[in-house]
């Protein structure tokens, strides 16, 4: 199965990226240039591990129509031994990039789900890591050209994962300019920009490797000396939750078409451009102003909900790992309900974060319950490892949390 997101390359390179997340963090500490906020930061993680499972789950068409497409219009252009055929795959694959990348910007039901990647209010290398859970549906559709013309699966794969790889480091500060490198490659600098809400920025700078194509097809923007990019989405998110971070723009375009009307508008708010909404809706229902500009999302915290999201952190990492190497030994059933606990586990953790009323108190109930489903339920093997993490780790949170209450009798929110 062909799979933009199944490439070796990738797996081995996330965990050089979680070490470079921690090295950038260090670096900007001691230079007194430090730009993580934790609860950023874990929601970029949790975002980023959360998307990893509609590959695990193999959701989706693409495999199902490149196999189809590759044995049936597949015009064998290209010689898999050919060092011309890696590249011109690099190449085909960086512009097809640009057009989807630049398409999930200019179109609704599109930036739904892209939109998750430029939620972050922080520009940093954990940024890189906060994907979508639904680009599944139809990132594909961008890529047949190259099926068609005979581009070879493996090939196809590590072109893609290279390119992939390639956009983590650029998601950075601490990078200037890098002189003439930035007048054809994506840099820190100039993809910066691309994730800047400023009207001065907005839509610009799409480039996965090379920012020739933004060049060529005007879509080029430099940072101006008199404007500070701003980072985020036009229309804050305000929540730490992932899945409302994957879901935010898709239900309002559901509650526009539903309120909306005109037959006619209830299908274009599928389809028109981002920032468009049915005017007898907005009439009713205007758009919220943002409030302050430059203000970032961030609800206070105390040091017993910072220890405690450390925690749920490593946790998460530790056990998407886990699941990474193990994939191959659980029951399907078993991967989705692992993939649903990892959701449960940073959505509650998101909860925690915001505040909300009695966000301990569940994280109390779903740790007994994730005892309970692993080692009782008969649902999962409890032979396991993933079982097992999650077990130790529901027995950790329970203890934390009775322990931080009963000793410093602090109220838990």
């Amino acid at each position: 199965m062909i799979n933009t997101d199944q490439s070796i390359i990738i797996t081995l390179a996330v965990p050089v990226f979680l070490l470079l997340i921690a090295f950038e963090y260090f670096y900007g500490k001691i230079k007194g240039k430090n730009n993580y906020n934790l609860s950023d930061t874990f929601t970029s993680l949790g975002l980023g591990l959360i998307s990893r499972f509609p590959t695990m789950l193999n959701l989706g068409f693409q495999g199902m129509v490149f196999i189809y497409v590759g044995s049936y219009f597949n015009l064998n252009l290209l010689p898999v031994d050919s060092a011309i055929t890696w590249l011109i795959a690099f190449i085909l694959y960086d512009v097809s990039y640009y057009w989807m990348h630049r398409m999930h910007h200019e179109i609704k039901i599109l930036w739904a789900s892209h939109s998750v990647h430029h939620h972050g209010e922080e520009f940093n290398l954990s940024t890189a890591l906060r994907q979508t859970s639904t680009g599944w549906l139809w990132k594909w559709v961008f890529y047949l050209p190259m099926i068609i013309i005979g581009v070879p699966a493996q090939v196809f794969v590590s072109v893609a994962g290279i390119n992939l790889v390639y956009q983590f480091w650029v998601h950075t500060k601490h990078i200037g300019h890098l002189g003439i490198l930035e007048k054809v490659f994506v840099t820190p600098m100039n993809h910066g920009i691309h994730h800047a809400k400023n009207p001065e920025y907005i839509d610009a700078n799409y480039g996965g490797v090379f920012i020739l194509w933004d060049r060529l097809f005007g879509t080029y923007i430099s940072e101006k000396a008199e404007v500070k990019p701003v980072y985020g989405t036009v229309k804050p998110l305000n929540s730490w939750n992932p899945v409302w971070a994957n879901f935010q723009v898709f239900y309002q375009m559901l509650q526009d078409s539903i309120h909306t009307r005109r037959l006619s508008d209830k299908l274009r708010v599928w389809y028109a451009p981002t920032n468009w909404r049915p005017a007898d809706v907005l009439e009713n229902k205007p758009d919220i102003n943002a409030g302050d500009f430059n203000k970032k999302y961030n609800p206070p915290m105390n040091n017993h909900q910072k220890i405690f999201t450390i925690i749920q952190l490593f946790s998460i990492i530790i056990f998407a790992a886990i699941m990474a190497t193990t994939v191959n030994i659980q029951a399907y059933h078993e991967t989705v309900i692992f993939g649903l606990m990892l959701v449960l586990i940073v959505a509650l953790t998101a909860s925690m974060l915001q505040n909300q009323n009695n966000s301990f108190n569940f994280q109390i109930l779903a740790s007994i319950s994730i005892i309970l489903i692993t080692n009782f339920g008969g649902i999962v093997s409890r032979e396991l490892l993933a079982a097992n993490f999650l077990t130790v780790h529901a027995v950790i949170n329970i203890l934390f949390i009775a322990i931080t209450y009963t000793k410093y009798k602090i109220r838990l929110t």
